[in-house]
């Protein structure tokens, strides 16, 4: 067995470890918080290492591991695309050991066990891991509802509050179907492939119809836990239901398992490529962006905010993986690569600058309990490094250079822009209206953050909460000090990670993409150096110029010593914070425009002489597709409860007739 196989299952051994230590700890939990965040950094730090070396690899170690079934063994393999992910679950993993300690000290005091917490995120870390390196389709499931099981009681880990308890039923309850389809999918697979093993399913070749229903079905259960429009109802009321490093879990990492899962089962185990699949992807990733990003918009809980954004990240990876699907199905190779490329380097992407946003989310409740932005204002003067931090965060979810964002959009773009090259004149149609709706999610996404950050930390503060927040713990910073390093670091050398997820496409497909860093460490030409080419140095060196520039500048201008007074105020009293924008305000105009993709509630309410202005924004996906849904079931509820007429006659009749029809169809 090769070492970077052994580092990943000492990886997951080590969170199992960590998992127990939390459970038997019961309401000493407190006591070895640092000992167990200690064990969850050391994972990190071993399945950062084993994903490196599954990049490297030439040959992907596997071995059969000694449980499981007696005619089914567990099967696991470390090749690169595991390699990948597991470097994704690393690098989130390490921030959180250092955000954790200090955050959920703060938690200690409130009625919730944090021998919970402990237990069940060593678990759900565990689970994430073992999917990735499972080869089976037995221990893929295995691993699948342990990470989905333990995520729950995360969510429900502050079960007083009713919201949270309802998200925690909502997650559970999708996470099931989802995971139901998942396992079908496996089973058509399996019964042309007869067996389990993803050796057997990738040499099953079922025809063209299997394929599609295995498809259809593996894209519903992933998509459903990826947070797929319209399948991402779960989402925005599961991630402000957990805790903060938790939220950071799921959206950076748990999100990227789901879309480790479709690569996995579409562009590994089944079989041929279809264009009609990447026209479904397409369609629902751009209808994902756009929906998240405007969705986004309009929210005023930062939390919950950040969780509509992961809807629009997650969006732009399966517009990069349809493209991918599209250009692969219909012959052009190189583009297909480019664009599984800039999915992947995007799924990178979200994982660090969401994370990054999710813990900075969690400093600031950590420090003012608040995370409600009308409420909010003035925090860089009280919290400046994780102002600092956030507005890293932001300008990376906002693709701005020289930071990762913009590397993975650049590249997505790239590739739908060579939409010309394809025969068909509907797929040449299609693709540049996936530009254009990815062109104004990046719009929209600025204005969200921009909203964020200007309403956050900029202005006066709105409330005595945050009047009295302090920054927080070094560890806390450190945590985020990381994430922002990488996405900075990301962003200025994109030629490293391009040549690193090279390996993916090179195992998957047999091809890679050699000449996006073939002119060395400055230029990127993903196609070619004459279509297209970008150096991120250089993009660095010049902002750096401009900004020592600036400086130089306005330093000459203070040397005149201007005059300085108050200004006339035409008479007007003095501003406050009441006077500041709001983040309902700044959102009104996107609201009107696209209003009618909300359900919105808006109102004036007077009571006893003061008037009082109500919105509320609901999810039209909630009326369109699961109200239904949920009256359906409820009526076929109430037709079969005649059958519980409390007579035991005619529980007997039932019962016979039962067996008469058995027997019938048995003999």
């Amino acid at each position: 067995m090769a070492i970077s196989l052994q580092l990943a299952l000492a990886a997951i051994a080590v969170m199992l470890c960590a998992g127990a230590l939390a459970f038997a700890a019961g309401a000493r939990a407190s006591r070895i918080n640092d000992l167990y965040f200690l064990l969850l950094g050391a994972s990190g730090t071993l399945a950062l290492t084993a994903g490196l070396g599954g990049l490297m690899a030439s040959t992907p170690p596997a071995t059969t591991l000694p449980f499981g079934l007696p005619w089914l063994p567990w099967h696991v393999r470390l090749d690169a695309l595991s390699g990948f992910f597991l470097l994704l679950i690393g690098l989130v993993s390490i921030a959180v050991a250092l955000f954790g300690p200090s955050y959920v000290r703060g938690l200690a005091h409130g009625r919730d066990p944090l021998s919970v917490l402990g237990g069940f995120t060593g678990l759900f870390v565990a689970g994430m891991l073992t999917v990735v390196l499972a080869d089976d389709a037995f221990l893929f499931m295995v691993a699948w509802e342990l990470m989905s099981v333990a995520s729950y009681f995360l969510v429900a880990f502050q079960h007083e509050q009713a919201a949270n308890r309802r998200a925690a039923l909502l997650y559970l309850l999708m996470a099931h179907i989802g995971g139901l389809c998942i396992l079908l999918g496996f089973g058509v697979l399996a019964a042309f492939g007869h067996g389990f093993d993803f050796d057997s399913l990738r040499n099953a070749l079922p025809p063209t119809p299997w394929t599609t229903v295995a498809f259809a079905l593996a894209f519903i259960g992933f998509g459903m836990k990826a947070g797929l429009v319209p399948l991402h109802a779960w989402l925005p009321e599961a991630h402000p239901a957990a805790p903060s490093h938790i939220s950071a879990l799921m959206s950076g990492v748990m999100l990227k398992v789901a879309v480790y899962g479709f690569i996995r089962f579409v562009f590994d185990l089944n079989g041929d490529l279809h264009w009609g699949w990447g026209v479904a992807v397409l369609t629902i990733g751009s209808a994902s962006a756009l929906m998240g990003a405007l969705f986004a918009v309009v929210q005023t809980d930062l939390k919950r905010l950040l969780a509509y954004s992961s809807v629009e990240n997650v969006g732009i990876v399966f517009i990069g993986l349809g493209l991918s699907l599209v250009f692969l199905s219909t012959g052009h190779r190189l583009l297909g690569v480019i664009a599984l490329v800039a999915a992947l380097y995007h799924a990178l992407n979200h994982a660090l600058f969401k994370s990054l946003l999710f813990l900075g989310a969690g400093a600031v409740l950590h420090s003012s309990h608040e995370r409600d932005l009308e409420h909010m204002g003035g925090l860089l003067r009280r919290m400046p490094w994780t102002g600092l931090f956030f507005l890293i965060g932001c300008l990376s979810i906002a693709a701005l250079p020289p930071f990762n964002g913009f590397v993975s959009e650049w590249l997505t773009f790239q590739s739908a822009l060579q939409a010309w090259q394809l025969d068909s004149g509907v797929l040449r149609s299609l693709l540049p209206i996936a530009v254009a709706i990815l062109a104004l999610t990046g719009a929209l996404t600025a204005a969200a953050f921009v909203k964020v950050y200007g309403v956050a930390f900029l202005g006066r503060a709105r409330s005595r909460r945050i009047r009295r927040a302090r920054e927080v713990s070094l560890g806390m910073r450190a945590a985020q000090a990381w994430l922002a390093v990488l996405c900075l670091l990301l962003g200025v050398l994109p030629m490293p990670v391009v040549a690193l997820i090279d390996a993916v496409p090179r195992q998957l497909l047999g091809i890679g993409l050699a000449q996006a860093t073939r002119h060395g460490w400055l230029w990127l030409t993903p196609v070619a150096p004459a279509t297209a080419s970008y150096a991120a140095p250089l993009i660095l060196l010049c902002l750096a110029f401009a900004w020592w520039l600036v400086r130089m500048l306005l330093g000459r201008a203070r040397l005149r010593r201007p005059r300085r007074s108050d200004a006339w105020d035409c008479g007007f009293a003095p501003p406050d914070a009441r006077m500041q924008y709001s983040a309902t305000a700044f959102a009104q105009p996107i609201r009107r425009v696209f209003g009618v993709l909300f359900r919105i509630d808006e109102s004036i309410q007077n009571d006893s002489g003061t008037s009082r202005y109500r919105l509320q924004i609901a999810d039209r996906a909630w009326e369109s597709f699961y109200v239904p849904v949920a009256r359906a079931v409820q009526a076929a509820s109430r037709r079969v409860t005649w059958l519980q007429s409390g007579s035991i006659r005619v529980y007997l009749g039932w019962s016979l007739a039962t067996l008469l029809i058995l027997l019938w169809v048995i003999s």
